[in-house]
């Protein structure tokens, strides 16, 4: 397989074929976010993304599920991405399910239309990052998109019959504006109903706005029992009809993967307990990104 730079999956893409058809990032200015740092965004040579297909029949051939490289590949024009899909049915017939990260932006370029054909090909499984439902956040950390547009990509989404994973991020209002960071986030993903909402604590990466800011004493970061706390409150007020609230990525000092609403109680009745300190926190140096 032909990879540049760094690949970045989400973790329920543990175990499947990481396909890269695109090179970075194709919005890359977001304060907090050091995926992509110094990387020009840019559409890989299809003939390449053939010849890894072809590799992956030959290497991979049991494998049922494959995700499409790197951040926001859904800005591949369609038609490019009707013949990657039509190529991975055709060498790859085992792959019952293709995932992608996608923005709004490179949705909106998207009709509903195309998103039909796409899952008809077998794209099914859309990983948008919302990161938060206050919309003057979202602006100060560079992510020139509303949570309503974010809302109304996520409804075509799951209007063309794909699975919905939406990520957030605790700790991005800092120390001073968590609650109302916690509070709309949860309000966003209820409007949302994802199939699955995936939280991830802020971890700050060297070389980006938001370290910056840290390190001059402009932006105080909340602490773990912070963090706890501003999670159970983004849980409080997320009214999920289906599907999985996880905080289980390795950034989180309480994992959890609640089945909603049923296990919402629960939920919330852990991480009071990890709060009140009646349960430990995962220490600062097994959390990472």
């Amino acid at each position: 397989m032909h990879y540049e730079g760094q690949i970045i999956r989400p973790p329920s893409e543990a175990d499947s074929i990481l396909l890269q058809v695109t090179v970075g990032c194709s919005h890359n200015s977001c304060a907090f976010c050091g995926a992509y740092l110094g990387e020009r965004f840019r559409i890989k040579d299809e003939d390449m993304v053939f010849a890894d297909i072809d590799f992956a029949a030959r290497h991979m051939p049991g494998m049922r599920r494959l995700f499409l490289c790197d951040g926001d590949a859904m800005a591949m024009p369609a038609p490019r991405l009707t013949r990657i899909l039509t190529r991975i049915r055709e060498r790859l017939p085992h792959v019952g399910r293709v995932g992608v990260y996608a923005s709004a932006m490179s949705l909106a370029a998207k009709s509903a239309d195309d998103l039909a054909a796409l899952k008809a090909l077998g794209l099914s499984m859309v990983y948008m990052g919302l990161e938060s439902g206050d919309d003057e956040l979202l602006a100060a950390m560079g992510k020139k998109v509303r949570g309503e547009d974010m809302l109304r990509q996520a409804r075509k989404v799951r209007g063309a019959g794909m699975k919905l994973s939406v990520t957030v991020i605790t700790g991005l209002a800092g120390a001073t504006g968590w609650e109302r960071h916690a509070r709309l986030t949860g309000e966003a993903l209820t409007a949302m109903e994802p199939d699955h909402a995936a939280a991830l604590s802020l971890m700050a990466v060297p070389g980006t706005p938001l370290y910056d800011d840290i390190t001059s004493g402009k932006f105080i970061p909340q602490d773990a029992r912070g963090l706890v706390l501003e999670l159970r409150t983004l849980l409080e007020h997320t009214h999920m009809p289906r599907g999985l609230f996880l905080a289980d990525h390795a950034s989180n000092h309480v994992p959890l993967k609640l089945r909603m609403p049923r296990d919402r109680q629960y939920g919330l009745d852990v991480l009071t307990g990890a709060y009140q300190g009646k349960s430990p926190l995962k220490p600062e140096y097994k959390r990472g990104l």
